[in-house]
């Protein structure tokens, strides 16, 4: 990927603090048993649930394509090649497990034990999105470009708590839909070159909307769950 930031390698870091504080909580078994939530494929029941985690941002990569097109846009069409497809699935999968043992499996429950859904989404995905600022100023992105930006990276986080909370809190399930949209911001037409953070960002936005105003009790959960799910304190 051309153009990767220094930065970049701090995907370790959310993996790496939720296992240091989890031991904290409740010794190295406790760390161990976040680390496991990595492979919690089985918490997902519904198998419908598969096609928002890996329909929603593709539906936003082609929506925007088009838009871009229908606005006189001289953008290229994508060149997708299925040995680049498979290599950078892989490794968006591992980049996304190591945010998500953080982002998801450790902070999420707490969190929404303490609040709705809702606000918690809004305030991992600030946090989220901040986190990410010394990489894209590494990336020299303006910052017009990184507030777009932000508006998609938070309204991505919303959408995953909503499905996070749909499959029964898999972290797994929030890994892969991270791991989608990395991989449709590289095919999208040059190696993301063309990505429109504003396009994006609008478009996410609207998806969330119709998530938390259209289906809103789908992606609330009980506190009393969300509690039973902490592990031991």
């Amino acid at each position: 990927m051309p153009g990767l930031p220094v930065a970049a390698v701090a995907v370790v870091c959310p993996a790496l603090a939720g296992f240091i504080l989890a031991c904290r909580r409740g010794g190295l078994p406790n760390g161990c048993a976040l680390l496991i939530r990595a492979f919690d494929v089985g918490r997902i029941g519904a198998k419908a649930i598969w096609l928002p985690i890996l329909l929603i941002s593709p539906a936003v990569g082609i929506v925007a394509f088009v838009i871009m097109r229908l606005g006189g846009s001289r953008i290229p069409d994508p060149q997708i090649a299925l040995p680049n497809v498979l290599a950078l699935s892989a490794v968006f999968l591992v980049s996304g497990l190591s945010e998500e043992l953080g982002w998801s499996a450790y902070a999420l429950d707490p969190l929404q034990a303490r609040s709705s859904a809702l606000a918690a989404g809004l305030l991992i995905g600030a946090v989220w999105a901040i986190w990410r600022y010394p990489a894209l100023v590494q990336a020299h992105r303006s910052v017009v470009w990184i507030g777009w930006w932000t508006l998609g990276t938070v309204s991505m986080r919303i959408i995953m708590v909503w499905l996070f909370n749909r499959t029964g809190g898999s972290m797994f399930g929030a890994a892969v839909f991270h791991a989608v949209s990395n991989l449709c911001w590289q095919l999208f037409p040059v190696q993301g070159s063309w990505f429109d953070p504003r396009l994006h960002g609008l478009l996410m936005a609207a998806v969330a909307l119709v998530l938390v105003l259209w289906y809103p009790g789908r992606g609330q959960v009980d506190r009393t769950l969300a509690l039973a799910r902490l592990g031991p304190s």
